[in-house]
């Protein structure tokens, strides 16, 4: 299984862009799809989580302002970041989980300007 992610970007405060997730080599359906990021010099950690059945999950941090939902194709992940701030900048990681396996894709870096 390989996950390829995309919607690297750099954007003004205040603005938004569009991370998208596709895994690829496997028809199996995903149990959890999410991402998570890393900041320089900080650990990875949780963004948004969907799960099969549509639950969704957000971090404290991004609440409100970000949403995680179901690309139109299956084992597809978008995540709609607004109103993104200097403190969500990061390498932003796409994961795949399915029966205990889980996948990473490579990190797709986002930068907030001031």
């Amino acid at each position: 299984v390989q996950l390829q992610a995309s919607g690297e970007g750099l954007v003004q405060a205040g603005g938004f862009l569009r991370l998208s997730c596709a895994a690829s080599g496997t028809t199996n359906p995903f149990n959890v799809m999410g991402w998570y990021r890393q900041a320089p010099g900080k650990q990875r950690e949780l963004v948004a989580t969907i799960t099969a059945g549509d639950s969704t999950s957000y971090s404290d941090s991004v609440k409100g302002r970000f949403t995680i939902s179901r690309g139109t194709a299956q084992n597809t992940v978008t995540l709609q970041m607004n109103s993104l701030k200097a403190e969500d900048i990061a390498v932003y990681y796409c994961k795949r989980s399915y029966r205990g396996r889980n996948h990473w894709g490579r990190g797709t870096q986002v930068t907030v300007s001031s």
